[in-house]
């Protein structure tokens, strides 16, 4: 009967206590007490020396089940099973009707689990208490922790009434969102409000100190929805600020949720533009897989931007970001002779599809088009790597295969090419291309080809382009298109391969052409004018060219040992990788193509006529037709150089191989068909790798066999019988990169590096941030990669070793095409970054010009972690993108707006 009566009044107090329980908070008013909880009771809840260390005699430790055994036909107290269990004892005092377990006590039922030193039920009074214990030591441990369906809560203690349904929680740490409210005394009113007093809200992750806070005299929360308060002032390691609000509004949302909210502008002073409100507007949460972000800027003087930002990702098929930005720029005011109006555009996309999507089918997207002046004018970057780089480019394609015999594949894409220097503008839209396989007609169906005629093969490629070629002040205009050419070009490449005396390879090739063309020209001189008058003819027209190649070339290997036996030297040999191989091309006249017109040139003597040639392809998109007949001759030689060295390391038996030379290659050639000059400069280029792979070497030089005459011109005269060298040196240049770092800074796993190149690249920049980083400050300035790693000690402020990266780029360009023999170009860049600690850590991009004695692009940079805050600090010290921008800010993006920004921008040049 006991039991049974335990078992009912237990259920009946762990199911209200389940229905009211939730993670915490809520303050009551002074002096204001829960009903029905004597002051007894409440008192000695917060005392940790309690009389319930000296209870009953403890029972031996038990790990319990308790199953509702009442009629089944009524309905059950209990909807899952309870398990508890304590270290000490568990105990159940029938008189006072409690249940006490006693050090690691546990309780889980469905969801809900609790854990603390202390756990009593009183299900005479409605009364559920847990706190910690005192240990030997006398310190207070154990405290409370409740998990209810993953939300937290950890008081000291904590008391509620299952009648009333209402609690009191006391020293709580709670999460909410993505901060943490550290709460003296919360009152729960009720499953959705919880009222707090004297509570911290911070986003720092060291709770028993945080680095700041807001304190929050009274304030009211609804669980992952919102938090209101009354006046809440900052605090920095318990020093007052004078940053206070009367009230506030704290959004809360569940963990890696995403909502739509206000962004909150900047606000500062520029001298040509005035006071400005800048990067506010609103954020859209429209789906887990799309989100849009509307900001725009205001000046005092009438300038104004205006914005869009949205990125997309669906798992396993595509993912990318779409931004486009519109600037209306005033400088100085009306009247003044300063004053100057100007509007820019930019418009970025990228688009990348998973290669699990589709096999056989492929999207892929990449622009960054918009006013040639953007990335100078622009108010709202420093985006340097763009600004040092005079192109822009986009390309938008989508490609297909269809699998079969032969296998097909097309594509469609859409290129723009920009010189923001001359405003110049290419596109194409769009390029069609289609490409049949490889067709071999004569080979066997089984085994391998071989021989000339089993290897003959054949292709079909066809490619037509609609070219545009306009301004930057033209573009988006349909004057544009005034001027666009299109056609298609269709080749038939028809080649084969094989073995000649085992050792020699032999290739031959053949392609048959075929242009089409919509536009056409026809030439004639004006005799009344004295012009040359040009024609354009609309209207379908078409050429046929062909071609033959062949090739033969060998392999040879040479072998130098430098090790006799019985020896142990450090450089064992040394291999040397010949492949010389000699080319024949023909290339006949297709003079049929050609036309002529009579010209006339008045002189002192008279009058003459003369005949010029033209054809009417010449507004081709793919060349025009061959005129003179071509008969030419190629020579190459590659090289390869290896060497043979022993091992650093003892334990291994086989030498270590070294590249000397990745390669190195010589090729000239002679046409038989010319007239004169008939020999080809010879080219020779070559590159490698040494320590380690992280110093690149490539070098070029071209070497001149012909002389020039006294007006610095090519002449049909060896250099050497002009009493000069063998060979004229007409240009050379060379370029090494070199990237180092310590030890430590190779196996630091960099995530928040990675996303900066990233942007840097997107931006127009380097990889290797020569050109410096570049800034944009409508970019989400902090997510998940500043964090560190949790397996990181967070708290050392030092650094034993110190980890640090060097990046250098040397390039060299001699030119002496006219005698001229000088050095074009001369300059040394470098980047590099250092971690003096792993809060602090600064770089910088920089170089300098050897030819025009001066530093290149540079700009510094600073950087300090301060745990919940983060600090950075960027100067371009000189030149006219002179500039600097300092910012501090709270990295959660619940307070991200919490942040000062000061800075100056480059002047602006017209």
């Amino acid at each position: 009967m006991r039991t049974n009566q335990f078992k009912i009044l237990f259920a009946l107090s762990f199911t209200v206590f389940i229905n009211t329980f939730s993670f915490a908070q809520d303050i009551p008013k002074k002096g204001q007490s829960i009903e029905a909880t004597p002051k007894k009771e409440q008192d000695t809840l917060i005392k940790p020396t309690d009389s319930i260390i000296n209870r009953e005699v403890p029972e031996t430790p038990q790990d319990t089940t308790v199953i509702d055994s009442i009629n089944p036909k009524k309905k059950s107290f209990l909807e899952h099973i309870v398990t508890y269990k304590a270290q000490d004892y568990t105990s159940m005092n029938q008189r006072k009707q409690k249940l006490y377990l006693y050090n690691e006590a546990e309780i889980t039922y469905g969801d809900l689990n609790i854990k603390a030193g202390d756990i009593t039920i009183d299900y005479k009074r409605n009364i559920v208490y847990a706190r910690g214990i005192v240990d030997t030591s006398g310190t207070y441990t154990q405290a409370p922790v409740f998990d209810q369906g993953g939300n937290i809560v950890k008081p000291d203690s904590i008391v509620f009434n299952t009648k009333t349904q209402k609690a009191l929680i006391y020293n709580s740490i709670t999460e909410q969102g993505e901060g943490t409210v550290i709460a003296k005394v919360t009152k729960k009113e009720n499953d959705s409000v919880y009222f707090i007093k004297d509570a911290k809200y911070t986003t720092a992750e060291n709770l028993d100190d945080p680095e700041y806070y807001i304190l929050l005299k009274r304030a009211k929360i609804v669980p992952k929805k919102k938090i209101v308060t009354g006046p809440a002032q900052m605090y920095f390691y318990d020093v007052p600020t004078p940053i206070w609000m009367p009230f506030s509004f704290f959004p809360q949302r569940p963990a890696n949720t995403a909502a739509s909210g206000v962004l909150i502008p900047t606000f500062g002073e520029q001298n040509e533009r005035g006071y400005f409100l800048q990067n506010g507007g609103y954020y859209f949460a429209i789906s887990p897989h799309i989100d849009l972000a509307l900001m725009g800027d205001y000046y005092t003087n009438g300038s104004y931007g205006v914005r869009g930002e949205s990125t997309y990702a669906l798992r396993y098929k595509f993912s990318g970001n779409f931004g486009f930005r519109y600037e209306n720029l005033i400088t100085s005011e009306r009247g003044f002779p300063d004053y100057s109006k100007t509007t820019v555009y930019n418009l970025r996309w990228s688009h990348s599809q998973d290669a699990k999507a589709s096999p056989n089918s492929r999207f892929s997207a990449s622009v960054n088009l918009g006013s040639s002046t953007f990335y100078r004018a622009s108010l709202n970057q420093a985006t340097t790597g763009a600004f040092l780089n005079n192109t822009l480019a986009s390309s938008v394609s989508y490609s297909r295969t269809f699998q079969g015999e032969p296998q097909v594949d097309f594509s469609v894409t859409a290129t723009h090419s920009q010189n923001t220097q001359t405003q110049q503008i290419n596109m194409t839209l769009p390029t069609f291309q289609a490409n049949m396989g490889r067709v071999f007609p004569f080979a066997p169906k089984t085994g391998t080809k071989k021989g000339m005629i089993q290897n003959i093969n054949f292709q079909y490629n066809v490619r037509g382009e609609n070219r545009i070629q306009t301004t930057d002040s033209q573009f988006f205009k349909k004057e544009m298109f005034d001027d666009a050419k299109a056609g298609f070009q269709h080749s038939v490449p028809l080649s084969t391969n094989f073995k000649l005396f085992k050792h020699f390879s032999v290739s031959a090739s053949s392609s048959f052409n075929e242009v089409w063309t919509f536009n056409t020209i026809d030439r004639r001189f004006d005799f009344e004018t004295r012009e040359t008058i040009t024609d354009t003819i609309k209207g379908f027209d078409s050429y046929r060219t062909y071609n033959f190649s062949t090739s033969i070339g060998t392999t040879i290997y040479g072998m130098f040992n430098f090790e006799k036996k019985g020896e142990d030297k450090k450089l064992k040999a040394i291999r040397h990788v010949m492949r010389p191989a000699i080319s024949y091309n023909i290339n006949p006249a297709f003079d049929r193509y050609y036309d002529s017109y009579e010209t006339e040139v008045v002189t002192a003597d008279g009058a003459t006529r003369d005949d010029v040639e033209f054809t009417r392809f010449e507004q081709s998109l793919f060349g025009v037709p061959n005129r003179r007949f071509s008969s030419s001759m190629g020579i190459s030689l590659s090289n390869n150089f290896e060497a043979k060295v022993r091992d650093k390391d003892s334990t291994k038996t086989e030498p270590k191989k070294v590249t000397l030379l990745n390669n190195l290659n010589v090729s000239t050639a002679y046409n038989f068909a010319g007239d004169s000059l008939q020999w080809s400069p010879v080219r020779i280029n070559g590159g490698t790798q040494l320590f380690d792979k992280k110093l690149s070497v490539n070098f070029s030089a071209t070497l001149d066999p012909y002389a020039l005459d006294n007006n610095n011109r090519r002449i049909n005269t060896f250099n050497i019988d002009n009493g000069g060298s063998l060979f004229r040196l007409t240009s050379a240049n060379m370029n090494m990169s070199y990237s180092i770092s310590s030890k430590s800074g190779d196996k630091k796993d960099d995530n928040a590096r990675d996303a900066s190149v990233e942007e840097n690249i997107r931006n127009g920049g380097r990889a290797d941030d020569l050109f410096g980083r570049s800034e944009d400050y409508t970019s989400k300035r902090f997510d998940d990669t500043d964090k560190k790693d949790e397996d990181q000690e967070d708290n050392k402020f030092y650094n034993f070793k110190v980890p640090w990266s060097l990046r250098l780029a040397y390039a060299v360009n001699y030119s002496n095409q006219r005698r001229n023999s000088e050095i074009a170009s001369h300059s040394l860049m470098f980047s590099g970054d250092i971690e003096l600690s792993p809060k602090w850590s600064v770089g910088g991009s920089s170089g300098y010009d050897f030819k025009n004695h001066g530093f290149t692009f540079t700009q510094l940079r600073f950087e300090r972690d301060l745990l919940s805050w983060r600090m950075n600090f960027s100067w371009v010290p000189f030149s006219s993108r002179s500039s600097w921008n300092f910012f501090i800010g709270i990295k959660s993006s619940i307070l991200k707006d919490l942040k000062y920004e000061q800075r100056r921008q480059p002047d602006q040049t017209l």
